[in-house]
């Protein structure tokens, strides 16, 4: 995806912490304990991210959401 085309995208603040905790590496049972919310929830929040940034796997969500500043 284009860098134009990401900076169209509007992430919610939920979906930033999340690819934020995803950048330091964490699972997603781990981000949903420091969260209080269930794996799940994380893994749905990812894969909405993932289809927002039009990417198939956090690592190239959180690379995108990084080269494009979302995360900032």
């Amino acid at each position: 995806m284009s860098r134009e085309g990401v900076h169209r995208v509007e992430l919610t603040t939920r979906e930033r912490e999340i690819l934020l905790l995803a950048v330091e590496g964490r699972s997603a049972p781990r981000i949903a304990d420091h969260l209080h919310v269930t794996p799940a929830t994380v893994n749905t929040t990812l894969l909405s991210s993932f289809h927002k940034l039009g990417v198939r796997d956090r690592a190239a969500a959180v690379a995108v959401a990084l080269e494009s500043g979302l995360l900032e």
